[in-house]
């Protein structure tokens, strides 16, 4: 063996050996125990299980809401600012682990603690628990919606369901989100390894491909017999107001991408970890593909009567052969897909609650009481939340935005001018600027938008 291959040998174990460290600083503790008996035979994720995870972690509830981008920007802007922002999403969590290699730390709030100290860890905390909570509520509203119909205006919209067996006390939104949550919620919630996650990610995935297929499958039928007209390519403003309002298409491309606060997770399950960036890649490449095409065949499918949550219009009838049939299984597999997307959501949610609650305490993984009372209070507060909250979306505007910005933008950019290390160049602080005053002035021309159209809807006379 050869100087240069011993010192190699030498080299790769600190990368092990950081697996195994508790590191006090981090809220994140998905880490290998050697004490933890039940870990010793978990040898490192792999590449495949990594991408299917954090593609599982960007491909939500989020999907829904771009074809109505499509409405907003046109269609070429729309496609632009999608691959645009897997871009700059590629390029903040870069950001972050390199960042994260030079402090060596081993989580994003570690990073966030080695920077700005122990607020700064807060605040990331904070930022994820109302991000997540939020995003995860949506799941379950979204799912009741789907299989137990919803009332909107004084219009009810059956669920799949009432269609398939009429209305009973079974089939109604309060139990079948109870046997959800039960039946699969919080079995997936019980797993300790994010990696353990990998093959219902893989399902996850299928499932959104299916909607994606069948969504396609449905618009080229349509073009073919000439029934659906040319879409706007470009955006159509006129005045300040009307410009203004394509920024608020911003926040809901970033909360659809947004993935940060699990890459660290699934780095430290690697088996090799340098293979993180390759991960995040092949996983930004493959959702961003899926994002394209689901945008540009609903936008297609629907042109200005798309909904801003697209899934809502398949409860209408498309006037294709089986139409009735093609509208549940779209309904379907992506209420499905959200089940099995909801553990890897709720992964970093426990462990960032874990970290604000018990800073000092032993790793999560080692303490079952903890563990069970953690996971069993959050899917408590989450099931309480879709059942007594009507309408959760100018709230998730407000606050799921701007938390979901912060993480993907605003904390790896002032990381990055923070550079305690040094290693950050010219080019890096050029785009942390544009990443920060992007994502600021366009949440708050959001934020406005939203507030104005609240204010006006609700000062508008009765009659």
């Amino acid at each position: 063996m050869t100087i240069g291959s011993i010192k190699s040998v030498k080299e790769k174990k600190p990368r092990k050996s950081k697996q195994a460290v508790v590191d006090e600083q981090s809220p994140l503790l998905p880490t290998k125990h050697q004490e933890d008996g039940g870990f010793d035979e978990f040898n490192g994720a792999s590449f495949s299980g990594a991408v299917f995870n954090l593609s599982t972690t960007i491909v939500g509830a989020g999907i829904m809401a771009l074809p109505a981008t499509m409405k907003v920007l046109g269609l070429i802007p729309g496609i632009v600012m999608i691959i645009l922002m897997a871009f700059l999403t590629e390029a903040s969590i870069e950001l972050l682990i390199r960042f994260s290699r030079t402090s060596k730390s081993v989580s994003y709030g570690g990073l966030m603690g080695d920077a700005f100290g122990k607020y700064g860890k807060m605040l990331l905390q904070i930022c994820v628990l109302v991000n997540n909570i939020g995003v995860l509520v949506v799941y379950m509203i979204i799912i009741g919606d789907v299989l137990s119909g919803t009332t909107s205006s004084g219009a009810h919209h059956a669920g799949v369901l009432e269609g398939w067996f009429g209305v009973h006390w079974w089939n109604g939104r309060f139990f079948v989100l109870l046997v959800t949550t039960l039946g699969v919620f919080a079995p997936l919630a019980c797993l300790k390894r994010i990696d353990s996650l990998r093959y219902t990610s893989a399902l996850s995935v299928a499932l959104a491909v299916v909607f994606l297929v069948v969504t396609v499958g449905i618009t080229v039928f349509k073009l073919i017999n000439g029934s659906i007209l040319m879409p706007r390519l470009l955006p159509d403003f006129h005045d300040l107001t009307s410009f203004l309002n394509l920024f608020t298409v911003v926040p809901v491309l970033v909360t659809a991408y947004i993935c940060h606060y699990n890459v660290h997770s699934i780095e430290n399950e690697l088996e090799d970890g340098r293979q993180i960036r390759a991960v995040v890649q092949s996983a930004l490449a493959l959702c961003s593909s899926v994002y394209v095409l689901t945008s540009l065949f609903g936008f297609l499918l629907f042109g200005d009567a798309t909904l801003d949550d697209v899934l809502a219009n398949f409860d209408a009838d498309l006037g294709i052969p089986f139409g009735s049939l093609l509208n549940d299984v779209v309904r379907v597999s992506y209420a499905a897909h959200l089940m099995l997307v909801f553990p890897i959501v709720f992964y970093p949610l426990r462990l960032n609650l874990d970290g604000l609650l018990f800073p000092s305490a032993r790793p999560l993984t080692l303490d079952n009481s903890r563990f069970a009372f953690l996971s069993s209070g959050l899917i408590a507060i989450i099931f309480l939340g879709a059942n007594f909250i009507p309408s959760i979306w100018d709230a998730f505007q407000f606050t799921g935005a701007t938390a979901a910005v912060c993480i993907g933008f605003i904390f790896p950019a002032a990381i990055t001018l923070r550079d305690r290390y040094g290693i950050s160049t010219k080019r890096d602080r050029i785009l942390c600027i544009f990443m920060i005053v992007l994502a600021v002035f366009s949440n708050l021309v959001a934020i406005y938008s939203d507030a104005y159209a609240l204010i006006k809807k609700n000062s508008a006379p009765r009659e």
